[in-house]
């Protein structure tokens, strides 16, 4: 007996890439802001309980876009926009930690989750921050989103402390984790000349 039709479709990989965002076309910004009302319903919002009216959630996306010092990664699964993280560059006037970045604001939809969209946004930023000069990498994230904090800590980032108040949620302080990772510059060998 052979498999075939829906049961087929299921089983097949989905297809997730990252890029980073220079601008927001109309259907990714549509996108986007379905992708992010899924996760702060299911729990997964980066700050937002609930969704807000869809004309903020779309100011906000906007407004990232703009700001000089944010740098918007957005995931992919099948072509549709399913998440995203940013890498924060530091103050231009803070020399003592100009090596360091932060991650922020990173979801993916629930659709979406475990077909490595987290894992490919979490890496795709590395990537870019090593490529911009960036030696450490920080992150904060809530005690309640166990799933995110299982990935990070696979990717040998160090928690370094945790806050109990960190955010309320219906009435309740929830603690939240500062993670941190020192950035490797990959290896690249020098051509050799033979005399």
């Amino acid at each position: 007996m052979t498999t075939s039709g829906p049961q087929l479709i299921s089983k097949l990989p989905l297809y997730t890439s990252v890029e980073i965002a220079t601008a927001l076309p109309p259907a990714d910004l549509y996108d986007l802001c379905d992708a992010a009302d899924a996760a702060i319903e299911a729990g997964g919002g980066f700050g937002w309980l609930t969704p807000p009216a869809r004309e903020v959630m779309e100011k906000y996306w906007r407004g990232v876009l703009v700001v000089p010092e944010r740098h918007l990664l957005v995931a992919r699964t099948d072509g549709m926009v399913c998440g995203s993280i940013q890498l924060i560059e530091p103050s231009r006037h803070n020399e003592a930690q100009a090596c360091t970045a932060n991650l922020l604001a990173c979801f993916v939809a629930p659709w979406a989750r475990k077909h490595g969209a987290g894992r490919k946004l979490m890496e795709t930023a590395e990537k870019l921050a090593i490529e911009m000069g960036y030696k450490v990498l920080h992150l904060d994230i809530r005690d309640t989103q166990t799933a995110a904090i299982n990935m990070v800590e696979s990717m040998n980032y160090k928690r370094w402390g945790t806050n109990p108040t960190y955010a309320m949620v219906n009435g309740n302080f929830i603690a939240g984790h500062y993670y941190t990772k020192a950035l490797r510059t990959p290896f690249v060998p020098k051509k050799v000349q033979n005399d």
